[in-house]
């Protein structure tokens, strides 16, 4: 804090008068001046220029040795988890290079063998060959994209040389590559030349290659010991007061299928979408399911009874937990959680027997879910005190009183009892969703942070926040076999709004095992520490946030200069759209938000409407019954108009400059009431 100094030369003056004071005022500041100068004269003679001062490092996570690491390696890249050509972390220090099926042969290396370093750091492709397709609209259809080719395959390298923010890449040029790579640009290409270097997506052609080999028993010491390194571990820190896990033993890996072998293909990786929702259903997962019937390949343009042709059909898992993230669901909370949807005007429409197929709603019971995780099922509830642990921070959970009544499985599952009630009826413990940035459900928030991995390790597929709209097809990234989340904005950490595990997996088990070590913590932040502190940050492969967040860098302000379209300088644009830009949603509309990006992530605002003008389900005659509960609740205060169940609907009274939300949820719902097709020119048949 810096000195008032009108006051101390006041206050100076008045004591020791005024020629005396100020040569005390004088000789002060000369002699600061003077230490300071002294200071930096010795730093400068007695400390060393290359002298490394201390810097604050994160504790360490690891609890599996190097053995153990390279065995999940193996396992993942036989499993045809890594169709990727960029290198295994040398630390792993791999002698033979793993066969990898899902990556085409390459030229071998003409190093002579006493050159080459002891650890190998590449795989041996001995998959089918690749081919990189040319998509495009074609006369006579050009009005809109094409759906993505069954089986096809996104190269995430290629996608990475474009898009990787490390690399200085913009969200801007991304989206491009994004946009023309999958033949979004319907007819409206006006680049000119070559545009191989931008063709990211592919098919495999052919057989595996020389499948016949097999990989040689894993001996980690011996390139370790051609170093005369003698500690086998040495390069990896363990975690403090923690002992190494048992070495792993994993089944044999699963035979590799190539994406578009279906149906083999579907049922060893199913196209499956998870959810996790808390509370009231709203507007929110409303439109996430909105825009997964708007751009999914379902076969809704296909007569009802005739769609059984359709290959790996999209699913989505809405899983609702029905009460506070601490609560156990009661024994008729199932029937109670579809009584809920049935009368809740905005989830009732997705109960609709043409949704059967590709919408459910489950429920989610925690106890359950983490019962189903071998590697967690028979140590959870010793950090039952702990389970709401979120970066280190552990949220405490009043534990309930016990009476006469307690039963059995109330002691056996702590954690689910009711939580004791505060003097507030709304407090952390005991809120349901979030309604205000003042009333945020945490738990909730940390409880799903868990939720996605035990999800997405238990069944495969996709977790989605329920934050997220979809904005295209994602037959390309279901076809690419390996994990992935995306990138925190300029970090080089994890964001899990999006994240693709694949079933049972090596990679799965390391995750679950070393989250048990360290206070079941699956805070993104966390586990980008598990993954770095084990080299296995490429199996969990970081994709660039132009794919799913497209808008993130810039609320940071980075890359303001070379926006993407739209342009948002913080996440509340989407709602509030600034009056210097509302033009754009109008004139533009789906096609000109973020075109090229998977989906966008609007990041949180839970609370406010998509459409407050219009906010409800506008989904015509068929969904009537739900639309009018809703407006009633809405404007409960509008008055009737004799003959008709609404007031009638003046274009006058809507709001003049839409915002970008409002413009989306519209778009939605026009293609629901049949009054405009999907992205790719489909109308859906009842």
């Amino acid at each position: 804090m810096l000195p008032n100094l009108p006051r101390l030369h006041h206050s100076t003056v008045t004591r020791f008068g005024r020629r005396k004071g100020r040569m005390l005022l004088a000789g002060g500041f000369l002699a600061f001046v003077l230490t300071i100068v002294v200071m930096f004269s010795l730093r400068d003679r007695f400390v060393p220029e290359d002298r490394n001062w201390p810097t604050y490092q994160e504790p360490p996570t690891l609890v599996y040795r190097r053995e153990d690491l390279q065995r999940i390696w193996e396992w993942e890249v036989a499993a045809g988890h890594y169709p990727s050509g960029q290198k295994i972390p040398e630390t792993i220090g791999l002698t033979t290079p793993p066969l990898n099926p899902a990556l085409p042969p390459r030229k071998s290396s003409t190093i002579p063998t006493r050159f080459r370093p002891p650890s190998v750091t590449d795989t041996t492709g001995i998959g089918a060959k690749r081919v990189y397709l040319d998509i495009q609209a074609k006369p006579p259809s050009v009005a809109y994209p094409p759906r993505p080719l069954p089986g096809s395959v996104a190269d995430m390298d290629v996608i990475m040389e474009h898009c990787d923010f490390s690399q200085n890449k913009y969200v801007r040029d991304c989206l491009e590559v994004l946009r023309l790579g999958g033949g979004l640009d319907n007819g409206a290409r006006v680049r000119r030349g070559k545009m191989d270097e931008w063709k990211y997506i592919y098919v495999e052609d052919g057989e595996l290659q020389n499948s016949t080999q097999t990989v040689p028993p894993v001996n980690p010491a011996v390139a370790l010991k051609s170093q005369g390194v003698a500690d086998p571990n040495a390069g990896f820190v363990k975690k403090r007061n923690a002992d190494w896990e048992p070495h792993v033993h994993f089944p044999q890996p699963p035979k590799y299928v190539a994406a578009q072998d279906r149906p083999a293909s579907c049922e060893e990786n199913p196209h499956l979408y998870h959810m996790f929702w808390t509370g009231p259903f709203t507007d929110k997962p409303y439109l996430a399911l909105l825009s997964f019937l708007y751009t999914q390949n379902l076969g809704l343009n296909i007569e009802p009874g005739h769609d059984e042709a359709i290959g790996c059909r999209p699913k989505f898992w809405l899983w609702i937990n029905p009460g506070p993230a601490a609560s156990v669901p009661n024994p008729t909370a199932m029937r109670d959680m579809f009584e809920q949807l049935k009368s809740n005007a905005w989830a009732s429409p997705f109960l609709h027997p043409r949704f059967k197929d590709v919408i459910q709603f489950k429920l989610w019971n925690t106890t359950e879910q983490l019962d189903g995780i071998p590697e967690l099922k028979d140590e959870w509830r010793d950090l039952r005190d702990t389970l709401f642990n979120s970066g280190g921070v552990v949220e405490k959970i009043p534990q309930p009183v016990e009476s006469s009544s307690t039963t059995e499985e109330d002691v056996d599952n702590p954690t689910q009892s009711s939580p004791t009630k505060s003097g507030e009826e709304d407090d952390k413990v005991n809120r349901v969703g979030s309604k205000s940035p003042s009333s945020y459900d945490r738990l909730s928030v940390i409880l799903s942070d868990m939720a996605r991995f035990v999800l997405c390790h238990r069944f495969g597929g996709i977790y989605l926040d329920a934050d997220t709209i979809l904005l295209r097809d994602w037959e390309e990234l279901w076809g690419w076999k390996g994990a992935f989340a995306y990138r925190w904005s300029r970090l080089e950490r994890y964001n899990t709004a999006v994240l693709k595990l694949n079933k049972g997996s090596a990679l799965g088990t390391f995750l679950f095992r070393t989250a048990l070590k360290n206070g079941l913590d699956f805070h993104p932040m966390t586990v980008s520490r598990y993954t770095k502190d084990a080299a296995l940050e490429p199996l969990l492969l970081r994709l660039p946030d132009a794919l799913f967040d497209s808008a993130w860098l810039n609320t940071e302000d980075f890359q303001r200069e070379r926006p993407p379209q739209p342009y948002f300088t913080e996440f509340g644009d989407f709602f509030f759209t600034p009056r210097e830009k509302s033009a754009a949603p109008h004139a533009l509309g789906f096609d000109g938000f973020f075109k090229g990006a998977y989906s966008y992530h609007f990041h949180n605002f839970w609370w406010q409407p998509f459409d407050a003008a219009r906010n409800w389900p506008d989904l015509g005659p068929r969904f009537i019954n739900g639309e009018r509960l809703a407006r009633l609740q809405a404007d409960a205060a509008q008055p009737q108009v004799a003959g008709s169940e609404f007031p009638e609907d003046l274009v006058e009274d809507d709001k003049r400059d839409l915002d970008w939300s409002v413009v989306i949820k519209r778009t939605f719902e026009a293609y629901i009431r049949g009054e405009t097709p999907n992205m790719y020119g489909e109308w859906i048949k009842w």
